[in-house]
């Protein structure tokens, strides 16, 4: 399928890209290509070939959870640069009205 230049262009500015007349005649001629491909993909041979998400037939991939110690109040705080009362002192980013 030949991509005209000026759907090139067209296609450009959609994505709010600035594109120069040599770019946009090099963008038209890949996007063609690209395009071509697509309809060889469309081509392939899929009656019967299940629908799917993934390649492999995965199932649930994530593990169990386990309940693990986990670090103390003062572990945690240990290479804070700024700490008071216990808690990591940060900049203050909103302001109180």
């Amino acid at each position: 399928m030949k991509l005209e230049k000026e759907k090139a262009k067209h296609l450009a500015e959609l994505a709010r890209l600035e594109v120069s007349e040599e770019e946009a005649a090099e963008f038209s001629h890949q996007l063609s290509e690209v395009l071509d491909y697509a309809g060889k993909v469309r081509e392939a041979p899929v009656e019967g070939v299940e629908p799917t998400i993934h390649l492999l037939p995965l199932t649930n991939v994530f593990r169990d959870d386990e309940v693990k110690p986990f670090l103390t109040r003062e572990e945690a705080l240990v290479n804070a640069p700024r700490r008071e009362e216990g808690f990591f002192r940060v900049p203050r980013i909103l302001e109180e009205n």
